[in-house]
């Protein structure tokens, strides 16, 4: 059975967020490895979530405390956080309620911003980081796989990509009430990952043209090339952060890269070499923007006290996440809940097979004892076997067919309780056809 243990947004403060995303050690593999019944695992972390989604080979009953164990176990070893603080901060969703919710994630449904596309790249990209570290199965493989494919359904069929906007031209926007000509600003990047790559396009689209780069892992030189920017250096940093008029950060670095400090070294630095800057000194009474999109955080919420500087982070942002609009939002959620439908259809399918198989050698090893005792009778051109042969197969119709249809509305285990009753056939239970029960 599948399940997922789910950190949000919507449960979960981004303080413990940001602990959880970045752990010391990958998490997948020591849910894989904490039980022989768990089959594998594939986590999806973001700026927004932290989310475990486990294959279990397990009695229902079991599975769902042995998934969740394996989880928290793994969380607290990779980060630290133990399982006592996460205490209500997680959901925990099993059977057909995996689906929809991973095809609602893929699809942006569940992010600040209803509809913001960074989300479908995450997923896809975590799928691919559990097949390079070995902790995908079959069913975790087509669980993505179709949840990539539900995305791209809604984003084909509906106008939800334009619901909501990105948490990049959310902060921009929010900025764009204090700024008169954005062709005036002077904008400091920090960071040279996709996400900064978003973030020059959106800049460039308010009208942006005085941008540089800053990376704190040395990057900004390739990074500035490629967008046609100006690469700041370590040495000059500080001073890059009091000249901006806006900063914006969106790295992966687990320690603060501006602080309060930054803009005192920067200010200190400025007012000493002003005299041989033309006569352009830092003017330090102009209102100042950071605006902080990195998780864990990249600012340093003391840079708040700093005098004519305001800061704006991911937490702000969330709070001016827009209304949905609600005719878009449905019409994606209806198509979410289809592909979840699907999902579990042809997993019921899969699951019912072995006891369809329990039936129709049950029934043909009857017929194969009635055959022979024919045949040693005597059977003139082989008719009566033929007929045989011909009466099981119209026989087996009907409860083959059946069996496909109680599986796809989640009665697999009547059909299951059928056969023992009647034919005394038991159906292996490492192929379970029972029912997956909700797991909350």
């Amino acid at each position: 059975m599948l399940l997922c243990v789910s950190a949000s947004h919507k449960t979960a403060s981004f303080d413990l967020l940001e602990r959880l995303s970045v752990p010391t050690t990958p998490v997948a593999p020591l849910i894989a490895a904490h039980d022989e019944c768990v089959q594998g695992a594939v986590v999806v972390a973001t700026c927004n979530r932290f989310e475990a989604y486990v294959d279990m080979d397990e009695p229902v009953t079991a599975a769902v405390a042995v998934g969740v164990e394996a989880t928290l176990s793994a969380i607290e070893a990779a980060t630290g956080v133990p399982a006592s603080e996460l205490e209500g901060s997680y959901t925990v969703l099993g059977g057909g309620d995996v689906a929809e919710h991973l095809f609602s994630v893929a699809s942006g449904l569940e992010s600040v911003v209803v509809g913001e596309g960074e989300i479908a790249g995450q997923v896809r990209r975590a799928l691919t980081e559990s097949r390079q570290l070995g902790t995908t199965s079959g069913e975790l493989e087509r669980l993505f796989q179709r949840a990539s494919e539900a995305q791209r359904g809604v984003k084909n069929a509906t106008a939800i990509g334009r619901a909501g906007r990105s948490l990049v031209r959310l902060g921009l926007e929010l900025a764009d009430s204090r700024i008169a000509d954005w062709s005036t600003q002077r904008v400091l990047l920090v960071g040279t990952g996709a996400y900064a790559a978003a973030t020059v396009a959106a800049l460039r689209d308010q009208g942006a043209e005085n941008i540089s780069v800053y990376s704190p892992s040395g990057r900004a030189a390739k990074f500035a090339t490629k967008h046609g920017l100006r690469a700041v250096s370590a040495e000059t940093f500080p001073s890059a952060v009091a000249h901006a008029d806006l900063v914006i950060t969106c790295t992966t670095s687990e320690n603060h890269v501006v602080s309060a400090a930054t803009f005192a070294a920067g200010r200190t630095a400025a007012e000493a070499t002003a005299p041989a800057s033309a006569g352009c000194p830092v003017d330090h009474t102009g209102r100042r923007l950071v605006i902080d999109l990195g998780l864990p955080r990249n600012v340093d919420p003391d840079v708040a006290t700093v005098p004519g500087v305001d800061l704006l982070d991911l937490e702000t942002i969330r709070l001016h996440a827009p209304l949905e609009e609600l005719q878009a939002t449905d019409a994606a959620r209806d198509l979410v809940r289809d592909a979840a439908r699907r999902f579990a259809s042809v997993g019921e399918r899969k699951n019912i097979t072995p006891a369809v198989v329990a039936l129709r050698a049950h029934v043909f090893g009857v017929l194969d004892t009635e055959v022979a005792r024919v045949r040693a009778r005597g059977d003139e051109g082989g008719q009566t076997e033929a007929a045989l042969r011909h009466l099981v197969g119209v026989l087996l119709h009907t409860p083959t067919t059946r069996a496909h249809e109680l599986a796809e509305t989640g009665r697999g285990d009547e059909y299951v309780a059928a056969l023992s009753a009647l034919f005394g056939i038991e159906v292996p239970p490492e192929a379970p056809a029972a029912r997956i029960a909700d797991a909350g």
